[in-house]
C-alpha cells in the first residue's frame, strides 16, 4: 500500500522522546517499522515550529536547527512549520492556591490545524491507501474518523506514551501501534550525516 506519514513533531517530541535516549530518529525508518514490510512510504509530514531559547536551555534552537538538516536528508520528508506565541498567564500556586503568580509563557500554534488539513487533502486527492499518524492529540480524531469512513482510507496511530488508547480511537483506526525503544533504537541516524553538497551534519553531544 501507499503510505503517508504525519508527525506532530511537538507532540511526538514531549510524549516519547523528551526521556529518551533515541532522539535522533530518522522519521523514515521508524514509520517502516509500523506498517508492513511490503508497505512504500511515499511521503512523510513533520509539523513543527521553531523553538526559542529557553531558561537553562539556550543551545535548543542550535540543536533543533541541527536535526532539521538531518531531516532534509529524507527525499520523501517535507516540514511545515507553525509558530510559537510567547504570552503571559497568571496561575494559582499548587502549594498556596490563593496565591496568583504571573509568568512567560510560550504556546505552539499550527501543527495540529496544519496536519488535520494535509491528512484530509491527500486523502481527497487519493495521495496514500494508508495515513501513519504520530500524535495522540485528540483534536485529530474527527478528521480521522472522516478519512476513514467517509474517504475509505486506512489509518495506523503510533501510539507514543505508555496510557491506553481511547475507545473512540480505536473504533476509527485500523491499528494503533506503539512506539518501542527498540523501534526508536534501530530507527537513528548515523552519528555523523551527509548533508546536501557533502556537508557534515553531526549530532548534538547533549542528545
Amino acid at each position: 500500500m501507499r503510505v503517508r506519514v504525519y508527525v506532530d513533531g511537538f507532540n511526538f517530541y514531549y510524549r516519547r522522546l523528551r526521556s529518551s535516549n533515541y532522539k535522533w530518529v530518522n522519521l523514515r525508518l521508524l514509520s517502516q517499522e509500523l506498517v508492513q514490510s511490503d508497505d512504500v512510504v511515499e511521503g512523510i509530514r513533520y509539523f513543527t515550529a521553531d523553538v526559542s531559547s529557553r531558561s537553562g536551555d539556550p543551545d535548543a534552537p542550535t540543536r533543533q536547527a541541527t536535526y532539521f538538516r538531518a531531516l532534509k536528508t529524507i527525499p520523501e520528508l517535507s516540514i511545515h512549520k507553525g509558530k510559537f506565541l510567547p504570552k503571559k498567564i497568571t496561575r494559582p500556586l499548587v502549594s498556596d492556591p490563593a496565591t496568583f503568580v504571573t509568568v512567560h509563557d510560550t504556546e505552539e500554534k499550527g501543527s495540529d490545524v496544519n496536519l488535520a488539513s494535509y491528512l484530509l487533502m491527500d486523502a481527497f486527492c487519493d495521495s496514500y491507501d494508508l495515513a501513519l499518524i504520530f500524535s495522540q492529540d485528540t483534536d485529530l480524531l474527527e478528521p480521522i474518523r472522516m478519512v476513514k469512513q467517509e474517504l475509505g482510507k486506512k489509518i495506523v496511530v503510533a501510539w507514543l506514551d505508555g496510557g491506553a488508547p481511547s475507545k473512540r480511537l480505536r473504533s476509527f483506526a485500523d491499528s494503533v501501534r506503539h512506539v518501542s525503544d527498540g523501534m526508536l533504537q534501530r530507527s537513528q541516524f548515523p552519528e555523523t550525516v551527509r548533508g546536501r553538497g557533502g556537508s557534515r551534519i553531526v549530532k548534538p553531544n547533549s542528545w
